[in-house]
């Protein structure tokens, strides 16, 4: 009896890895196949219940790190969100409603939008505001008059 407890604790555990991958409960799924073994070895339920608990948490503090190491996906950074807050030059009047509009930044030409919605004449200085995709959106600079 105590071998289809065991099993079904196994599945179980498998099912919860496959749905989260979080690489914990695959651990305890080894540990339940151990208390299988020790099951069917005619082993006590106390000597079982060791067995998944020490060997569950020996492989989840030994394993579990480099498990993730080489299965997580790496993820490429990007330098997009470095331009957010910076300024430029408009170059073509922004106009969200025709879809037009681009701004110089650094060195980069992007085509823009405006961020309150309203028309933004070539010549202005802007700060961006957000980025999306390949659009930035932005708004006008207070200048402030030098006395």
């Amino acid at each position: 009896m105590n071998t289809v407890i065991w099993l079904i604790l196994m599945a179980v555990f498998l099912i919860v890895e496959a749905a989260t991958v979080a690489m914990v409960s695959l651990w305890f799924a080894i540990g339940a196949l151990a208390a299988v073994v020790i099951s069917l070895l005619g082993g006590e339920l106390w000597l079982q219940a060791l067995v998944f608990f020490l060997l569950s948490g020996a492989l989840l503090a030994a394993l579990r790190p480099l498990a993730r190491k080489y299965f997580t996906p790496k993820l490429t950074r990007t330098n997009v969100d470095s331009i957010i807050g910076t300024q430029g030059i408009v170059t073509a009047n922004i106009h969200n409603v025709e879809a037009t509009g681009q701004v110089k930044l650094a060195s980069m030409e992007w085509t823009a939008r405006s961020t309150s919605g309203y028309p933004i004449p070539a010549g202005t200085r802007v700060k961006v505001d957000r980025v999306e995709g390949v659009k930035v959106f932005v708004s006008p600079v207070e200048v402030t008059a030098k006395v």
